[in-house]
């Protein structure tokens, strides 16, 4: 922990923080009587409270984003440097790290040519959807202006995100939303029989969940759907991959029905699933949009992307006499310089080091070990996840599949901050299935690491379950 702060300058800080911060997805009547977590330092994988206490990070930041680890001066001293040189100049000019950033993120996605750089994953998503819109408006009279998005997914806080928020607790008072988003099933075969689906499962399960898709479209009418934004892997909704075989229905479908497809991977994108740079990757498919953020730049930086392939790039530029025939579009901190520069340090970083190899292998590693706790551990039903990005699903009957207490899963996540690891939860998500627990340790994990995260979720639920 940082040694400079007194104890003086660390209650001053309490003090200042507890009088005028407003925390993000907090309740703030516990801090009448209590202190707010106040996180002073991190290193590598550990970080350090206001009272001095170390915790090792398995959810990189608190919501999956310091992929490198903590504490990386090369990053740092890129930020610097190129800040005393070019802080910022609007994003209607260019800037050197912006274009290098660019030129080295296209490099690792065959089949897109195009970045727009913006500030949060939220304002990424909005510029697809904005692209959709005026595609629409552009070439189909305005009449292919709907996006589908799918349930559990979540793509943003700010309106227009919620609108294609499969999430309905976080969606909860925030309403009404933009008119023109439709929600289609999501793709989570653990829960079949919820859906309706039975017992399907993996190729079946795929093609019939495709085609309750494919139902959508028809009953909205093929030609009033403009894009189908989806998450590579759920995250917040219950960190969910897709089963064999759905990815090539999915873009079978678009294809058959001249559907942009937008992929988001502000949780999955720049090696969080290990063995691709990206989610999307994986499955062979090719996207029409990728929004990218969290991990772009470790959080070091802010920054994120839309990226587009040329087809819809070149869509924006076909009649330069019509004055509104461009992407009339700004985002004002998108033309910050620290978030590109940081982002290609953090790329060299992953390459150099082989981050995308030991994310495979210490997810794999992940995964075996919380299975091995689900045969001591029956409120365990079930775990998935890519790389390291995995979920543990809490329930109180493994026939049943019936969600364990979420207040009982909120208790093992105070255990293992008891103990000294940070994990997470669904949280305010899915009513009645904030059940999952969830990790995403920074892509620089060793074997030790992932045994401790996961030893100390054993404890916690011996602790709570019994």
């Amino acid at each position: 922990m940082d040694g400079n702060l007194s104890a003086n300058d660390i209650s001053h800080i309490v003090d200042a923080d507890r009088a005028h911060v407003w925390h993000h997805l907090t309740q703030h009547k516990p801090f009448e009587t209590g202190e707010p977590r106040i996180i002073i330092e991190g290193k590598g994988m550990r970080v350090w409270d206001q009272k001095g206490k170390e915790y090792l990070d398995a959810v990189s930041g608190g919501v999956w984003t310091v992929n490198v680890g903590y504490g990386r001066e090369s990053i740092a001293n890129a930020v610097r440097d190129q800040l005393v040189k070019l802080p910022y100049f609007a994003g209607s000019a260019g800037s050197v790290p912006g274009a290098l950033f660019a030129e080295k993120l296209i490099s690792k996605m065959p089949g897109m040519t195009r970045v727009y750089q913006t500030n949060s994953g939220s304002e990424a998503n909005e510029k697809a959807f904005k692209m959709v819109r005026q595609i629409s408006h552009k070439n189909h009279g305005g009449k292919k202006f709907k996006i589908l998005y799918r349930d559990r997914d979540y793509h943003g806080s700010t309106l227009a995100a919620m609108s294609a928020g499969g999430q309905d607790e976080r969606n909860a008072q925030y309403g009404p939303f933009a008119p023109g988003f439709v929600r289609v099933p999501h793709c989570m075969e653990y829960r079949a029989h919820d859906q309706g689906m039975g017992d399907l499962t993996g190729e079946a399960y795929a093609e019939a969940n495709v085609k309750a898709i494919e139902e959508v479209i028809l009953a909205e009418g093929a030609d009033t759907i403009g894009s189908l934004c989806l998450e590579p892997v759920t995250a917040g909704g219950g960190v969910i991959p897709a089963p064999e075989g759905y990815w090539p229905r999915i873009q079978e479908l678009c294809r058959k029905y001249d559907i942009l497809l937008h992929i988001d991977e502000v949780v999955c994108g720049v090696g969080r699933t290990g063995t691709e740079w990206f989610g999307y990757q994986h499955y062979g498919i090719e996207p029409d949009f990728v929004t990218m953020a969290k991990g772009v730049a470790s959080g070091y930086a802010a920054i994120a992307c839309c990226v587009t392939n040329e087809r819809v790039f070149d869509m924006f530029k076909d009649n330069s006499d019509d004055p509104l025939n461009y992407f009339r579009d700004i985002s004002t901190f998108g033309g910050c310089t620290a978030g590109p520069a940081a982002a290609l340090e953090c790329m060299r970083i992953i390459e150099d080091e082989n981050l995308l190899e030991n994310t495979t292998k210490m997810g794999e590693r992940m995964v075996n070990n919380l299975n091995a706790l689900s045969e001591s551990h029956a409120i365990i039903g079930d775990v998935r996840g890519l790389g390291l990005f995995v979920g543990a699903e809490l329930v109180t009957d493994r026939t049943s599949k019936e969600p364990a207490d979420e207040k009982l899963v909120a208790q093992v996540v105070a255990e293992c901050g008891a103990m000294g690891v940070i994990i997470g939860a669904t949280n305010r998500s899915v009513p009645g299935f904030n059940n999952t627990l969830c990790f995403s340790p920074a892509l620089i994990s060793t074997a030790d690491d992932i045994d401790n995260i996961t030893e100390t979720v054993g404890k916690a639920l011996s602790r709570v379950f019994g």
